[in-house]
């Protein structure tokens, strides 16, 4: 069997063990995927998932209260640190397009977390796919996710939204449709 599928294995059997007959909100899906990748060593999330000890605790206790979760990430943080400068700027940026709640300021951490690593973002943060980042955007992040009408990858689009704000325009073509890039910016993420 190939590690591929043998990671898909454990994660699915440790996400099985985590999910109850009824789920509490969509982000209890989405948290319940990225906690079984997490606990499998998938993902690049940091201990505490990139939340603050205390709201892990609040988090895992209100969506998983028969779980014991270690502290620290089991496959230890692959982050790329170079890109903190830009954390604050990500968070202010999700906060502008959310509601403030508790659930909602748990995911902005993950996400800002997740957003450190070098693969795709869903990738990073130890969803199954694209598909469910992508909803999980929408839900949480409704009329931000809805700018995103070309289906740019979503890490891209992030950090895209930053530079447009800041009004950096680092891109060479006039129109993302005739840039040589193009492919890296809206190609398949498998």
């Amino acid at each position: 069997m190939s590690a591929a599928l043998q990671l898909q294995d454990s994660r699915e059997r440790f996400y099985d063990r985590l999910m109850p007959e009824s789920i509490i909100t969509p982000n209890h899906d989405w948290l319940a995927c990225m906690l079984a990748s997490w606990c499998d060593g998938a993902g690049v999330l940091p201990d505490y998932l990139g939340l603050e000890p205390q709201h892990f605790k609040v988090l895992t206790n209100h969506y998983f209260p028969s779980v014991n979760f270690p502290e620290q990430a089991p496959s230890g943080s692959k982050l790329d640190y170079s890109r903190m400068l830009e954390k604050d700027d990500l968070v202010n940026l999700l906060k502008l397009y959310s509601k403030e709640t508790p659930e909602t300021d748990w995911m902005i951490a993950i996400i800002v977390a997740g957003s450190l690593g070098s693969d795709h973002l869903w990738q990073d943060l130890g969803l199954w796919s694209r598909p469910q980042l992508s909803a999980m955007l929408h839900y949480n992040f409704p009329e931000l996710a809805a700018k995103n009408n070309k289906d740019m990858k979503w890490k891209k689009f992030l950090y895209k939204q930053l530079c447009e704000a800041e009004g950096i325009y680092v891109c060479r073509a006039p129109s993302c449709e005739v840039c040589i890039d193009y492919p890296k910016c809206f190609g398949a993420e498998d």
